[in-house]
């Protein structure tokens, strides 16, 4: 201990010693531009501003908010249909699931059992597998149709603010080529800028 007292004190003299300079160094920008005329126009924004990040969290707590947010009222009856749709889907299959589950039971507890569904042994284990796996199919695309609906409205909020020419066109139209002795006919996409 007493060898180490020496270097210890060297220490913290030196620390408490020095001085720092760590924030005094100032520097002063002059604006290189001048100002002509007093009159500046304010000009407001075309589209109101959304944040992304409220329109996602809108999205994630109630599905279809986040369209609402951004005022695509027209897309909230797809997020609604799809959740009714997928849901109606995953019941389907999960009550074909325990009434075919049932029927098997009841067949390996009863050799004699006749199912209603006419179905042997392994054509009912091939229907629980069947049904189990759609079930739980359904169940994945519709967390990933819930994710999908997120990410539109977070996407959306973001791309309000993107300012669109309004001379810019797509049509399409139907083309007629001849080629020597030969006729085609087909679509042609024309963009306009």
């Amino acid at each position: 201990m007493k060898r180490l007292l020496p270097f210890w004190i060297l220490l913290i003299v030196c620390t408490f010693s020095s001085q720092v300079f760590a924030q005094e160094k100032t520097i002063v920008l002059t604006d290189s531009t001048t100002l002509i005329d007093d009159d500046v126009e304010v000009t407001d924004y075309l589209v109101p501003l959304y944040v992304p990040r409220k329109a996602l969290m809108y999205a994630a707590i109630l599905p279809g908010m986040g369209q609402a947010y951004n005022k695509k009222y027209w897309k909230m009856p797809i997020v609604y249909g799809g959740f009714i749709g997928l849901g109606y889907m995953i019941s389907y299959y999960n009550e074909n699931h325990a009434r075919f589950k049932n029927e098997l039971f009841s067949l390996l507890a009863d050799p004699d059992y006749i199912p209603p569904s006419g179905a042997g042994e392994n054509q009912l284990r091939g229907i629980v597998d069947l049904t189990r796996r759609e079930r739980d199919y359904m169940i994945i695309i519709t967390g990933g149709f819930y994710l999908i609906q997120i990410v539109d409205a977070h996407i959306d909020a973001h791309l309000r603010e993107f300012d669109l020419n309004p001379d810019l066109q797509v049509k399409i139209e139907p083309s007629f080529q001849q080629a020597g002795n030969q006729n085609a006919i087909g679509l042609a996409i024309k963009l306009k800028f």
